[in-house]
Formats: C-alpha cells, structure tokens, sequence
C-alpha cells in the first residue's frame, strides 16, 4: 500500500469517527423529530381553521421537504467535514454505488422534488391513479400516500406519477364538481322532473352554491328498455363531504320524484316458460 492509499484510509476513518456518526445519527432524529412537531402543529391549525385546511396541508409538505433536504445537507458538511481530496477520491465509486443499488429511492427521492415544485396535485387532492381514487395525506421524499373512501391507506412511490396519468377532482381547492344520476321514465314531464331535482340539490347542507347547479340530460338503456337519465352536477363545500352530498341528493330527489308523481322506468323482468 503506497503512501496515498494510507493518507486516503487515515482520512475515512477520520471521517467515520465514532463522535461524528454519532452526532449525525441525533442530528436525524432531531430532524424527524422536528418534521413531526410541524405536522402536529399544522394539524392543530387545520382544526382551528378548517376554511384553510389545504392550505395549511400544502404548506406543511413544502417546510417538511426542506427540513429533511437542507437539514440533511447541512447536518453532513456540519458534521463530518469531508476533505476535498476524499470527497473526490469517493464521489465517483459512491454515486456508482448508489446509483445501482439505491437507483428505486433516489429516482422516487428526484421525482418528489419534481412534484413538489410542478405541482400536479397537491396535499388534500381527491385524486384516481391506477384505480386508486381517494385524498392525499402526505407527500412524502419517497411516496405519496392517499387515503380512500372505504378508510384505506395507499402507498405510491414519487416516480409512478412521473409517467403515468393521474388525474386531480379538485386541484388545490375545497369545493369539488359531483354528479349524481336518476333514471326516469320517458313518459315523464322533464321540465318538472328538472324542477324537483334542481331544487333537491340547491337545498342540500352539503352543496356550494357559489358555484353553478346544472342538469344533464339524455337517452340511455336501461334492462334492455330506454329511460331518461337526469344527471345532477353540482359542486361540494368540502371534498370530504363528497358521499355525504350524493347520499342526501339520491335520497331526498327519490322522495321528491315519488311526492311529485314523477314515473321511473319500467323495470324488464324475464319470466320462464
């Protein structure tokens, strides 16, 4: 072994002192430990708040990230002081290293970063990915995680969003577009059938009527017999009332329908000979 290898192995056993991995295995936990008070406290400031919950939420995952990417930085140079020369000596085999074996992490890692800052959804999102439809909780540096509506947690590394189409019900915002359909006979008075339904859902506790009320309506087969489908759109004041919402339209626009006479359709039952 020449003189320079020993100069390179004196310099990373420096660096690996045991004083050194210690005090950047407390700098991390003092770093998670810090990212969970923030949650916490904006936790507590969404139920204060809750007009500003996604807010608060987006800004919570922004203050984590750089957290965890500055802080980290600044805990590695802070601490262990590399010498340039072993920076250098290292840097190539490391990134090599790393690139092979941990290429699933970092590539998940540089696509959070990349959500973060293009911001295709955002904390709070009711979103559908991969046949999964439920609200963002957290955006994590490694996966985003969602929760569903039958209370299930999704987890979804980062670079799956990179190339796949995910698609966002309301993009940063609280109220959200919700559509409920009725089937009616083709018989029926449409006009009045509007009138019920339209009124069904501007008195809902549920709807945001800042925003449109409209109906649809078309043709459709339904057990082998035409009816006319009413589709309801209207927008919900929080997404976390969106069953809420369609539950109380279906139940009093049904009541509504018998109340007024409003004919369904027929119903095509197949007996046997």
């Amino acid at each position: 072994m020449n003189e320079a290898d020993l100069t390179g192995v004196v310099d990373f056993v420096d660096v690996l002192s045991f004083t050194k991995v210690f005090m950047l295995i407390v700098g991390a936990i003092l770093l998670v430990g810090l990212v969970k008070f923030v949650v916490s406290l904006g936790d507590g400031f969404k139920k204060r708040i809750p007009s500003k919950r996604l807010l608060i939420a987006q800004s919570i995952t922004i203050i984590s990230f750089l957290i965890y990417i500055l802080g980290g930085i600044y805990l590695f140079y802070g601490v262990v002081r590399p010498p340039k020369s072993l920076l250098l000596a290292v840097s190539g085999t490391l990134a090599v290293a790393l690139g092979l074996s941990l290429k699933d992490l970092v590539s998940s890692v540089v696509a959070g970063i990349i959500l973060l800052f293009d911001r295709p959804f955002q904390v709070g999102d009711r979103i559908s990915f991969n046949g999964n439809y439920g609200e963002i909780i957290t955006i994590g540096l490694r996966a985003v995680r969602i929760v569903t509506l039958d209370d299930s947690i999704v987890t979804i590394p980062n670079s799956s969003f990179i190339t796949d189409v995910v698609s966002s019900g309301n993009f940063g915002a609280l109220d959200m577009l919700i559509e409920t359909d009725f089937h009616l006979a083709l018989g029926t008075d449409l006009e009045k059938a509007r009138e019920v339904l339209y009124e069904t859902a501007a008195t809902s506790r549920y709807v945001f009527l800042k925003k449109d009320i409209t109906i649809v309506m078309n043709e459709v087969a339904i057990a082998e017999r035409l009816a006319v489908r009413f589709r309801v759109k209207c927008y919900v004041l929080d997404v976390r009332f969106e069953k809420a919402l369609q539950s109380d339209i279906t139940i009093r626009g049904n009541k509504a329908l018998i109340e007024a006479k409003i004919e369904r359709p027929a119903l095509f039952v197949k007996t046997q000979g």
